[in-house]
């Protein structure tokens, strides 16, 4: 194992070990339902609008 990769190996067969082992699942997402990119890149207005209502995230016109 050269060194440069030895961190991905160990990420790799601890992240494997717990899905065997059932403690977490891991899921297909599609990349129009990713709701994390509401955090890490701009959006346009109809996926914003569509990320924030699936997080949950009221308009603060809808709480007064």
């Amino acid at each position: 194992m050269h060194s440069r990769t030895k961190h991905i190996d160990i990420r790799h067969h601890f992240l494997r070990d717990h899905v065997q082992k059932k403690d977490v699942s891991v899921e297909f997402v599609d990349t129009h339902n990713q709701l994390a990119d509401i955090f890490t890149k701009p959006l346009a207005k109809e996926p914003f609008y569509k990320i924030r209502l699936e997080l949950g995230i009221l308009d603060e016109a809808y709480l007064s």
